[in-house]
């Protein structure tokens, strides 16, 4: 097997339509994702039985949601959305947001 490496700049992509996602590693234990939001885009409030997720601010200002709490964390900051618990991420400042997330176990849909 060879190491697999990925190189984040090359890998940020927006539209105008709606959130990018952008698969950077998955297997069947887990993924780890890319998100590029424009000012004003949104990831719909959601939640996993039995999955935990983690957002990690790389560039901009996220509006973040999870269970009941809502804060604005900006680059070099992370957050816990525990399974079960509702979570969303909105892009409300003026520049483009970019986030890492990271879920196990993978859920299946």
């Amino acid at each position: 097997m060879r190491m697999q490496i990925v190189t984040m700049g090359a890998k940020v992509q927006f539209a105008d339509e709606k959130m990018q996602k952008v698969g950077l590693f998955e297997t069947d234990r887990f993924f780890f994702d890319l998100y590029c939001l424009k000012p004003g885009q949104a990831q719909k409030v959601h939640a996993h039985a039995g999955s935990d997720k983690i957002y990690y601010i790389l560039a901009g200002r996220a509006t973040v949601r999870v269970g009941e709490e809502q804060q604005e964390l900006v680059a070099g900051q992370a957050v816990l959305a525990p399974a079960a618990a509702v979570h969303g991420v909105t892009n409300t400042a003026d520049e483009p947001l970019t986030l890492l997330v990271f879920m196990a176990p993978k859920p299946t849909h």
